[in-house]
């Protein structure tokens, strides 16, 4: 078995200067996004949320990217969820997405906020029939006795809602938008002198951008 220690990688395969950088943090981010999207990377949405508690420890689990615009980044859960607990008592969250085929990683720090019924409506209601199902059968984060207890109330649902397709999105699910004041895009480089270009909001339309040291 190879040593822990001994895995390493040498990234080689692009640079970032802040020449080529975006002025604003979402045009970069576009961008970026753009060009992993077109390098077919599976899970391309695919984004680490940390939160904290009112007691100050973290969390942190994967969640899908479902939507952004200059006003931020969008994913949705359940809001009786850990994540969603965490948020009610901290709303300061940070994201991380991390695109191993681009050797590149974006993270992402700010304030989250519920959308508003009516996009969260709209959202539900094009989620296949089976996630729809899902939402309500299943008590997000809760302890549950084993599979079987899953499968029962997936089941339950399904037969009290034949018209699967008319089911109104549960109030305890929605969607939340992450407000950044903080961009960071990083690059992988060899030797391990890697780019990293900062962004901080200093005004609502306004971004200070530097460089920071790997």
């Amino acid at each position: 078995m190879q040593p822990i220690a001994d895995i390493r990688r040498d990234y080689k395969l692009k640079s970032f200067e802040e020449t080529a950088a975006a002025n604003n943090p979402f045009d970069q981010f576009t961008i970026w996004w753009e060009e992993a999207i077109n390098s077919s990377i599976d899970e391309v949405n695919a984004m680490t949320l940390a939160t904290v508690n009112s007691e100050g420890k973290p969390a942190a689990r994967t969640v899908l990217l479902k939507g952004y615009t200059r006003e931020g980044l969008i994913f949705f859960t359940n809001y009786n969820s850990a994540k969603g607990k965490d948020i009610l008592e901290n709303p300061n969250v940070a994201l991380l997405f991390f695109w191993k085929e681009l050797e590149r990683q974006v993270r992402v720090e700010g304030v989250v906020e519920k959308i508003s019924p009516a996009e969260s409506d709209a959202y539900f209601n094009s989620r296949p029939v089976g996630s729809r199902l899902g939402a309500w059968a299943s008590p997000q984060s809760e302890i549950i006795p084993n599979r079987q207890y899953l499968e029962d109330r997936f089941q339950q649902i399904t037969a009290q809602y034949p018209e699967a397709e008319k089911l109104e999105r549960p109030v305890y699910w929605g969607g939340y938008i992450v407000k950044p004041n903080r961009f960071e895009f990083w690059q992988g480089r060899s030797s391990r002198l890697h780019d990293r270009i900062l962004y901080n909001r200093i005004m609502p339309e306004e971004w200070k951008r530097d460089r920071m040291a790997p």
